[in-house]
């Protein structure tokens, strides 16, 4: 019973994802994968059109280097997480423009474990000034690490450590429903931004920022394939009405 408890989490952490943003520097990436590797995390994306030098990676990964040479490369961060559930942006930084809403790492573990199985990626930025805003609004939600005021600056690595070992600790057997993925979930917002359009509901640049609050709010509730049907059934009869009138 122990060892099928133990093969069930071990299976929970294989679904987290780190994504690496433009990371600047080969040895933070060793480090990550290091850091990785001992909270028995697996799965690496890298979004970066740079060459990376394997000796550096190698030097600082020891003998996590086998998390670099199977991780995937994106061009872009939609790409990366096309196939996700949940995205989650590390960052310490709030307001509206970033994120409305931000777990701390114990909070979102608790966030994972209700939901079903699917890929799970937390996203974490350049070591010079993190995720852009571009970034950010791509994610679900951010997760953030209560540090000093004085110095509030984590290195990448130690970023990667501390969310890994919260997650490790504390996901438990994935059971339960399978959330909706990226694309099921923006196809959902579109409906509701086009049928809103159609009302002429929108002024000025309220379009933009309503889309970014459904899609975070829906992404965080982890919508089943039959309540974003539902939900798209719902604006389109809405739309329909006015058009009938």
């Amino acid at each position: 019973m122990a060892l099928e408890k133990l093969n069930n989490k071990q299976t929970n952490l294989d679904r987290l994802q780190i994504v690496l943003v433009d990371t600047e520097t080969d040895e933070n990436i060793g480090s990550v994968c290091r850091a990785m590797k001992t909270m028995g995390l697996s799965r690496l994306a890298i979004v970066s059109n740079s060459r990376y030098h394997e000796d550096s990676i190698r030097k600082l990964a020891i003998h996590a280097f086998d998390i670099y040479e199977q991780h995937k490369r994106y061009s872009t961060l939609s790409e990366a997480v096309s196939d996700s559930i949940l995205t989650i942006g590390a960052t310490r930084r709030r307001g509206k423009f970033r994120k409305y809403f931000s777990y701390l790492p114990e909070q979102l573990t608790e966030k994972i474990n209700s939901l079903g199985p699917g890929i799970v990626s937390i996203v974490f930025g350049r070591e010079s000034d993190g995720l852009t805003l571009r970034e950010l609004s791509i994610c679900d939600a951010a997760v953030r690490i209560p540090t000093s005021k004085d110095f509030p600056s984590l290195n990448l690595a130690q970023a990667v450590q501390i969310i890994a070992y919260e997650l490790r600790r504390g996901l438990t057997d994935t059971d339960g429903y399978r959330p909706i993925e990226r694309n099921q979930l923006e196809k959902t917002v579109d409906t509701i931004v086009e049928s809103l359009e159609s009302i002429d509901f929108f002024k000025q640049q309220e379009k933009l920022e309503l889309r970014q609050f459904y899609r975070d709010i829906f992404a965080r509730a982890g919508l089943s394939k039959q309540e974003s049907d539902r939900i798209e059934k719902h604006f389109r009869k809405m739309a329909a009405v006015k058009i009938y009138k």
